[in-house]
């Protein structure tokens, strides 16, 4: 009774982050997709500055303001789409935002950023320590640290895309590529209470497969430094304490399984030449594990509904894969 009472405390906490957050973003469409008739899409990359994460900065910008009018500002640690975010969200706020990206991001995720009216620190960053270099900002600048993942707000706001796929349809799968895992804990957490049949199913790359590995073990994994894959975004070390609590302590996720570079590098040429959908190379994930047979099929009853993340796409990667 305990952990239901819990998960009913945090589909409350989402619904009302899809109060707060309404008119800030969009509620992106559920497509059918003609890959398969059991098969639907929720382009992510639809949504404003382009991913999944303008849902969890809002929810945390605006949630923050409630509780701390008159803050100085906000700072957080991103590979790119939770930095833009960030700072679209904090514009929107009044609030100055600083986003600490490892050198080497995506150029176009950097601009976006600075478009927003964030200031990037990128001087000396890495993927190992753009944790630490976030923190000290925090503590010397007077700023709220905002999590990427790790934070209860940004967790709800995640898992409002989760209330939309509920009303929307009664999916036997919900796919969701998984880095530091706060857009699969939101979802699982709406899901569990508003259709419970559904099964929550990861997808990382095989080089980045940290949260496979915690859910087999029940330990948390770290990754090493700096892994090389084509999925940036989902590069964080380890899952989050919030998050893995979600995935592995309350058992909400089924599976976490893994794609190859080759199949994740193929997804993208099929979501571009076939779903006729711009998105990036993290976004393509869930649709490697589609096309590689590792999640279930659907049924037009109850679909396989696959999580394209986000948009933010480098063109000379993307120009590479569609050319090769």
């Amino acid at each position: 009774m305990a952990q239901v009472a819990r998960v009913d405390e945090h589909l409350a906490e989402i619904q009302r982050a899809a109060t707060r957050i309404h008119g800030h973003v969009r509620r992106t469409p559920l497509l059918r997709s003609d890959i398969a008739a059991g098969l639907m899409v929720k382009p992510e990359s639809l949504q404003v500055t382009g991913s999944f994460k303008a849902r969890g900065a809002f929810n945390a910008v605006l949630s923050l303001v409630e509780r701390e009018p008159g803050i100085a500002g906000v700072v957080t640690h991103s590979s790119g789409n939770h930095g833009q975010a960030l700072a679209y969200a904090a514009r929107a706020a009044g609030l100055p935002a600083t986003i600490v990206v490892p050198e080497g991001v995506t150029p176009a995720k950097i601009a976006g950023i600075r478009s927003f009216g964030g200031k990037v620190v990128t001087d000396g960053v890495t993927y190992d320590n753009r944790e630490e270099i976030a923190e000290a900002i925090a503590i010397s600048e007077g700023l709220r640290l905002i999590h990427p993942y790790d934070d209860w707000d940004v967790i709800h706001g995640a898992g409002t895309s989760g209330l939309e796929i509920s009303e929307d349809s009664r999916p036997g799968a919900v796919v969701v590529p998984i880095g530091g895992g706060g857009q699969i804990s939101g979802i699982a957490l709406a899901l569990a209470v508003l259709s419970p049949e559904t099964s929550l199913i990861g997808v990382e790359p095989a080089a980045a497969d940290d949260a496979a590995r915690s859910l087999r073990t029940g330990i948390l994994q770290t990754l090493p430094s700096d892994p090389k894959t084509l999925a940036e975004g989902v590069k964080s070390k380890s899952v989050g304490l919030r998050n893995f609590e979600v995935i592995v302590g309350d058992g909400l996720v089924r599976d976490i399984v893994t794609v190859s570079e080759d199949e994740l590098e193929d997804a993208v040429r099929v979501a571009w030449t076939r779903l006729k959908l711009a998105i990036e190379p993290t976004a393509a994930l869930a649709l490697a594990a589609y096309l590689n047979g590792r999640v279930p099929s659907g049924s037009e009853e109850h679909p396989t509904v696959l999580i394209l993340s986000g948009g933010n796409f480098d063109p000379a990667t993307v120009a590479a894969l569609l050319s090769s």
